[in-house]
């Protein structure tokens, strides 16, 4: 889970980069759930957040530029 702190660090680019990267970390961890392989349920919650995060500051940026 990386900070808001060290996402707001990051460029644009980087930030799609690392959105692109937590989508597929989603959707393996969606499968895993789903054929009853995923133990911890929260991390689902966590990354999804973090997706939400991502997509926050990158709208933000484009608003501002």
């Amino acid at each position: 889970m990386v900070k808001t702190k060290d996402l707001r660090a990051m460029s644009i680019d980087e930030l799609e980069a690392k959105l692109l990267e937590n989508k597929k970390e989603q959707f393996n961890l969606r499968i895993q759930q789903s054929t009853g392989q995923l133990q911890n349920t929260a991390v689902l919650r966590k990354v999804r957040r973090e997706i939400a995060k991502i997509n926050t500051l990158i709208a933000e940026r484009k608003k501002n530029s």
